[in-house]
Formats: structure tokens, C-alpha cells, sequence
């Protein structure tokens, strides 16, 4: 279980007010920024009341500040959280060198906690079944809400590629969409018989209504304002629907596009197809979805199994 250290009932140092005096002044930090770093000061300093004899702030030597680290980890304290607390010790002794009150910078040559790289929320295909039946098909918005959430699951496109797709970019006689992604990057994906069902029944049910009187415009999915939608309305759709279907995960824009990655390895995709599919430069950004993967079993192995 991660822990955070109770903030520290001593007052700051006289050299701690004048160094976030110096950050108002200079910076403009908000109040909520000094606050946070006066309680990592006020924190260390307490560390070294207790673990260092009261050493001063100036005295503090580079082993002093790795012992420091090492007991906050210890402790449990969140990696994160001591890569924060280490920036702005780092600040500070910036700032007691630059006022002559040390001759040398504890910091230098301390490198950052690793963070690791946080797994993407990703949905099970139950949650994808869940979601993708939640809009009503017998509106025009709900058709055209249903036909981009099968869209966004079968291809892995980003919102923003999806919400700025044109009808040239699409070619339903060989069922591929052609996307101009990062970097100027075109790529063709595929979007399966299902997706595909969806798209032709809503171009031909639905999509005029939407229109209004923007016929030539050429945007696959207009708003109910019949121009392009913005992703952050797709956004506020996509969380509407997932609060209607009751799904209680921490809901992105890219969520679907996480559940595409994750699905295709799991039923045993090769991982150089699915960057290609999405589009990733380098392989290791794909990879994350192999550790989601593996997490996800992980927990299958935890709930089912006798011994888990």
C-alpha cells in the first residue's frame, strides 16, 4: 500500500520562508505550489532533526540527501512523490548556492527515482460489449455514437483521428480507413466486418440528419450541429455512455484505443502488426500493452485459482 509521511508540525526554517519568498517573488508560483513545497521542506527538515541531529539545511552533504531518499522509499513513500520532494530540494540548494549561503550543490549527481510507466486503463470485452450497446440506435446521435465507438474499438484510432475523419478517407469495397497520423505518418487499418455493418447502415440511416443544412460537408461524424465534433464533445460522449453502462473505471479519451491494443495481444497479435495498427514510431510505446496484458492475467490467475 503506497504511504505519504503525516506533514511535519514545525514551523520552517528561517532560510525555507526566504527561499519560497524568492519563488513567489521571482516565479509567481500559485499558493498551492509554495504550499506543497514548504510541507517537503518542512518534511526534510524534519528528517534531519530526527535522523541527522538537527543537522542544518547548509551542512547537508550528498550522502545526507541519499540516506534521505533511501528512508522515504523505505518507508513506503511513493517513488513519485520523492522524485517531487527531490526537485525541490534541488531548487533550494540552486537557490542557497546562488546566495553564497553553500560553496557546493548536494544535488548534483542524484539521479531521480525511477517512476516506472504507468499501465493505460484498458476495459475487458465484457466492459467493450457493456459500452458499445449503451447509445440509443433509434436517434441519429445515438447511431452515430454507436458507429464511432464500433469504429474507435475495431481500428484503435485516436479521437482526434476519428472526429476529423473524412468520407474520402474511407473505402468500404476494401474495408480500410487511410489515416494521416503523427507526424504526417499515413497508415491504412482495417475495420472489420462488424464496424463496417455499422458505418454503412448509419452513412445511410443517419448521417443526413446530422447535416442539417451542411450537405457538402464532408466530415464522417459531424456534430448535432452538423459541423466537425470537437474531441473533447466525443469525450463528454464517451464518459456518458460509459456512466450510463455503468462501468466504474477511469474513463479517456483513449480508453478504446487501449482496449483494441490489449485485446489483439491477448487473442495473440503480434506486436510489430498492432504498432503498425496504431500507428506507434517505436515499438517500445506498443509494448506497454503486453504488461497490460500481463497484469490483467495476473489478476484472472488471483481470482480463479485454488492458490491465488
Amino acid at each position: 500500500m503506497k504511504k505519504n509521511k503525516p506533514v511535519s508540525k514545525r514551523p520552517p526554517s528561517r532560510l525555507v520562508r526566504e527561499f519560497l519568498d524568492s519563488l513567489w517573488l521571482e516565479k509567481g508560483l500559485s499558493n498551492n505550489t509554495l504550499e506543497s513545497y514548504g510541507r517537503d521542506l518542512r518534511a526534510f527538515e524534519a528528517w534531519l532533526d530526527d535522523s541527522m541531529s538537527g543537522r542544518k539545511l547548509e551542512a547537508v552533504r550528498r550522502e545526507d540527501l541519499l540516506r534521505y531518499l533511501s528512508d522515504r522509499l523505505s518507508a513506503g513513500i511513493t517513488a513519485r512523490s520523492t522524485a517531487r520532494a527531490l526537485s525541490c530540494l534541488r531548487s533550494l540548494y540552486r537557490y542557497l548556492l546562488r546566495e553564497n549561503k553553500i560553496k557546493e550543490d548536494p544535488t548534483l549527481q542524484i539521479e531521480n527515482p525511477k517512476l516506472g510507466r504507468p499501465l493505460p486503463t484498458t476495459l475487458t470485452e465484457k466492459d467493450v460489449e457493456r459500452l458499445l450497446a449503451t447509445p440509443d440506435i433509434s436517434t441519429a446521435i445515438g447511431m452515430r455514437d454507436r458507429t464511432m465507438l464500433e469504429l474507435l474499438y475495431a481500428t484503435g484510432l485516436r479521437v482526434t483521428e476519428l472526429v476529423a475523419l473524412q468520407l474520402t478517407e474511407v473505402n468500404l469495397r476494401q474495408g480500410v480507413v487511410r489515416i494521416m497520423g503523427k507526424g504526417s505518418k499515413e497508415r491504412l487499418v482495417p475495420m472489420g466486418e462488424e464496424a463496417i455493418q455499422w458505418l454503412v447502415r448509419y452513412l445511410k440511416e443517419s448521417r443526413s440528419d446530422l447535416l442539417k443544412h451542411n450537405l457538402f460537408q464532408e466530415v464522417v461524424f459531424p456534430s448535432n450541429h452538423g459541423k466537425q465534433m470537437t474531441r473533447q464533445t466525443f469525450w463528454h460522449r464517451i464518459k456518458l455512455h460509459a456512466d450510463t453502462a455503468g462501468i466504474q473505471k477511469k474513463i479517456s479519451p483513449h480508453t478504446l484505443r487501449h482496449a483494441f491494443a490489449t485485446h489483439l495481444i491477448n487473442h495473440g497479435a503480434d506486436l510489430r502488426v498492432v504498432q503498425l495498427l496504431l500507428g506507434h514510431s517505436d515499438l517500445s510505446t506498443t509494448q506497454i500493452y503486453t504488461h497490460v496484458a500481463q497484469q490483467r492475467m495476473k489478476e484472472l490467475h488471483a481470482e480463479h485459482h485454488p492458490r491465488g
